[in-house]
């Protein structure tokens, strides 16, 4: 059985280098918990997945396939008409540790992800971290300006504004404790504990 060869790999280095995105691969990042559900989601199916040192994950995808996407708190990298845009990529002997790395090591097995495959865990992901993405855009609670990844949070204020969800952009959100999608589990869970719901 002859052994496969990759198409592209990454080159000889000894510390992460930068490289373009659009000409070998695409490359699209996700926030660590969206990436971390999109990840388990995807198992065997997955591509080679660099997680940088602060959490991001990046998987590789065939150039120009996922140039359309919309997803809260997930970055498509390509080549753009008027510049380039860049990727850390580490080099393929770092596999662990708690810098940039490979997350899911570049093998023949383990290349490029197919593209809507990871559409689908990512979407997936989205939802069950953000829940349902409201119609159109929203008003970050904290700096006043509209965002189209609106990311649902938990504001005290003293205002009873009941059902009201308050939102914030992704920069902003960190700020203020994340409001969990609420599901029927959830709400049978909380109420047989005792919780508040």
């Amino acid at each position: 059985m002859k052994a496969r060869t990759l198409p592209w790999t990454p080159p000889p280095s000894v510390d992460v280098e930068a490289l373009p995105a659009g000409k070998w691969w695409d490359a699209v990042r996700a926030a660590p918990s969206v990436g971390e559900r999109a990840l388990k989601t995807l198992s065997d199916e997955t591509g080679a997945v660099i997680q940088d040192k602060h959490g991001p994950l990046y998987w590789l995808v065939q150039v120009g396939s996922a140039t359309s996407w919309h997803l809260r708190q997930v970055r498509v990298l390509t080549e753009l008409a008027d510049e380039k845009t860049y990727l850390g990529v580490p080099p393929v002997s770092w596999t662990d540790g708690h810098r940039t790395h490979w997350r899911v090591p570049l093998t023949a097995d383990h290349y490029l992800t197919d593209a809507g495959k990871l559409w689908e865990a990512l979407a997936e992901a989205d939802r069950a971290e953000y829940g349902r993405a409201p119609e159109g855009r929203q008003l970050c609670y904290h700096c006043q300006l509209p965002t189209d990844e609106p990311i649902p949070v938990e504001v005290e204020d003293g205002r009873s504004d009941v059902g009201k969800v308050t939102y914030a952009c992704p920069p902003h959100a960190p700020l203020y404790t994340r409001r969990r999608p609420r599901t029927l589990t959830s709400a049978t869970v909380a109420e047989h504990e005792g919780r508040p719901r």
